[in-house]
């Protein structure tokens, strides 16, 4: 049998009462839940977070305002971040959500038995972090818990909403990423798909993935580069079978280093490109 979890402190913020009421009475039930605090709002929430240390926090997202997305950014960049758990009653901010590294997102209405899923997450992030190195509270030390379990947040598979469907996009088909504004357009062969995610974020999840910046607009798929062109007015654009990418004066010798380097190491043969039409054959600078 599993060992009873340590108990957990835990902040429940809604702007509606009934909403708040039900999210803080599953909490109440939950056996490895010590204590519930509630917050009417993100002002209020603001409030409470200071005067104690809180493990996790249940946060909703459409609220006036300040709103929950717009907390759990906060929450994320404090020195020592409580776990965030979304509740909400719309999907369509997932991505977002697990953007700023919550460690679930429960859709309403809350079931105990998901709930309970996402109080193990809550408790195996927190062994994550007490593993990673000093400053989390604790007295015992942390029991051998097997294979880490991988970061939520990695952002390797998107879920984009098209025509009432929701189809998933996987980072390694995307060829270029296109800024607009708090969403990204994701680049395919065969077609774009719109999503709400700031193209900083996701290039911070896809930097270690070969997603290079080459424009301030523009992420870059550095396998998906075909060959290097200069345009009509001497500016530089990388081809991908998904369309050019402009590249700006700023990226393009960083983008050529990159470019040589990747083929050197064998590492441009995610989407080959026919005889001749290769990586480096542009000829035009910035």
């Amino acid at each position: 049998m599993t060992p009873p979890a340590e108990s957990l402190r835990v902040l429940a913020v809604d702007d509606v009462a009934p909403a708040l009421d039900e999210i803080c009475a599953l909490l109440a039930d939950a056996p490895d839940v010590g204590e519930v605090a509630r917050a009417g709002g993100a002002v209020e929430a603001l409030r409470a977070i200071p005067t104690g240390r809180f493990d996790a926090v249940f946060l909703d997202i459409t609220m006036p305002g300040m709103d929950g997305l717009e907390l759990g950014g906060v929450l994320a960049a404090m020195a020592t971040p409580p776990e965030i758990v979304f509740v909400t009653a719309f999907e369509e901010h997932a991505v977002a959500a697990y953007g700023l590294g919550a460690v679930d997102y429960l859709l309403k209405p809350v079931g105990a038995d998901r709930l309970a899923d996402a109080l193990g997450r809550v408790h195996r992030a927190r062994a994550g972090r007490s593993a990673a190195g000093p400053g989390t509270a604790g007295g015992t030390a942390p029991e051998p818990a097997g294979p880490a379990l991988p970061r939520v947040d990695e952002l390797a598979v998107l879920p984009v909403e098209a025509a009432g469907r929701t189809r998933y996009v996987r980072r390694e088909d995307v060829r270029f990423v296109e800024a607009h504004g708090d969403y990204v357009r994701l680049h395919l062969p065969g077609g774009s798909h719109l999503v709400r995610i700031p193209l900083s974020r996701l290039e911070e999840h896809w930097d270690p993935h070969r997603f290079v910046r080459v424009h301030r607009s523009f992420l870059l798929h550095l396998p998906a580069v075909r060959e290097l062109r200069s345009d009509a007015g001497g500016g530089l654009l990388a081809h991908t079978d998904a369309g050019d990418v402009p590249v700006s004066r700023r990226h393009a010798r960083d983008l050529r280093d990159q470019l040589l380097a990747a083929a050197t190491a064998g590492a441009l043969d995610g989407h080959r490109a026919p005889d001749g039409d290769g990586p480096g054959s542009g000829r035009g600078r910035p």
